[in-house]
């Protein structure tokens, strides 16, 4: 077998590509003769990207042209008391990220909650979409092909579920824009996030519609699913897991933990969460969901891109008679813990941490878990920032630890 340098000489003679290493020699000897390309052709030192932990063929389904892997700090938070349809247990929450006072201020929500009894959590809704958008003459014919599709759903539902044994369709939506027909597929992928699942779903559905109607297929993705894009569609009508985490604190529990009152929180969520979010036109209506569920993400080997969706929930919070009520509704968070990058080692045992790696028994369980347990963990992350800016010690904390 050749030497990373022999293979790297070959590149920048031109005898080969950066993509072709694979077929001379093994991915870790692959991946080492890129970097030495880099190092010389570059300058670049990569002696810490090359110091990684596992095999390198284990990543050939995640990654292309590999040359180590990028390492981010992770942390834990919790215990976190989660009482949900799927997630009903005590989690240690896995996050990594690369900003400091994170964990710890998610660490403290989660604080307040186990203070409190514990979080709820529920699946509200799920299915994953695919919307493919197809070209007619006008809107004669778009009106054919929407009636064709609603007259037929059970061949529809028949086509796509030969695709894949863990597939099923839930619905179909059609939307006529002028010469343009967009059909939004809705299929629940059990413990899988889905994404090719659906798409390859879609575009066997796709050609039989085009069988049997007069439309024709211009993109088995139309940007009306919508996802890894801001979209009021997934705000209203939901993608992936619309779930929802809620809390009541007692007021000594928000005394103690977050210096402050129920009514300060309160305030500070309408004014900033509610008012200030609508006046900026914002589709996520929330102090920073977006931060766990980032983090949580890389954590747990989700498709880091769709944080975009993720970040769309609305935190509520009431000040009540002897306390603090507070929720956090996700309309859409695209998670699963089967494929993707869930199978690599690291993320693996990130997943093991919470119990939920690989699929669940039964089917859809696990990746009901994972969504709760990210809900709650949301919420935590909502109380810790509300209570940091009511109690007026976010720019202290993060001073104190040098943040």
């Amino acid at each position: 077998m050749p030497s990373a340098a022999d293979l790297a000489e070959r590149v920048r003679e031109g005898d080969l590509r950066l993509y072709e290493l694979e077929d001379h020699a093994d991915a870790d000897t692959a991946a080492a003769a890129r970097r030495q390309l880099l190092a010389e052709e570059v300058g670049a030192d990569l002696e810490t990207v090359g110091d990684y932990s596992f095999p390198a063929d284990r990543a050939e389904p995640n990654i292309e042209n590999m040359v180590g892997a990028a390492q981010i700090p992770m942390g834990v938070a919790g215990p976190l008391p989660i009482d949900g349809s799927a997630a009903d247990d005590d989690f240690y929450v896995p996050l990594a990220t690369t900003e400091g006072a994170l964990v710890a201020s998610v660490n403290r929500g989660m604080g307040a909650i186990r203070e409190a009894g514990g979080a709820k959590a529920e699946v509200l809704k799920y299915g994953i979409t695919r919307a493919p958008v197809f070209s007619v003459s006008g809107v004669t014919e778009a009106a054919e092909v929407v009636e064709w599709v609603e007259d037929n759903e059970d061949l529809i539902a028949e086509v796509a579920e030969e695709t894949d044994p863990h597939i099923a369709f839930n619905e179909v939506t059609p939307y006529v824009v002028g010469d343009n027909v967009f059909l939004r597929f809705d299929f629940d992928t059990g413990d899988a996030m889905g994404m090719n699942m659906v798409t390859i779903a879609s575009r066997s559905v796709a050609e039989v519609v085009e069988e049997k109607t007069p439309a024709s297929l211009v993109a088995v993705s139309g940007n009306l699913c919508t996802d890894k894009k801001p979209a009021a569609i997934n705000a209203v009508e939901g993608r992936g897991y619309t779930v929802a985490a809620d809390v009541f604190l007692p007021s000594e529990v928000v005394e103690d933990r977050f210096g402050t009152t129920a009514e300060a929180i309160a305030e500070v969520n309408t004014r900033k969460n509610l008012v200030g979010s609508a006046k900026a036109a914002s589709l996520g209506f929330n102090a920073h969901v977006a931060n766990v569920v980032g983090a949580a993400f890389l954590a747990l080997g989700q498709d880091e891109a769709h944080v975009v969706d993720g970040s769309n929930a609305i935190t509520s919070v009431e000040a009540r008679e002897d306390g603090l009520y507070a929720s956090v509704t996700f309309s859409s968070l695209p998670v699963g813990t089967v494929g993707g990058g869930t199978g690599l080692p690291t993320q693996s045992e990130a997943l093991d941490v919470l119990g939920l790696a690989g699929g669940g028994d039964p089917v859809g369980t696990n990746g009901d878990a994972l969504a709760e347990v990210i809900a709650a963990a949301g919420l935590a992350g909502e109380l810790s920032l509300l209570g940091a800016l009511a109690g007026r010690h976010l720019a202290s904390a993060h001073e104190e630890h040098g943040r």
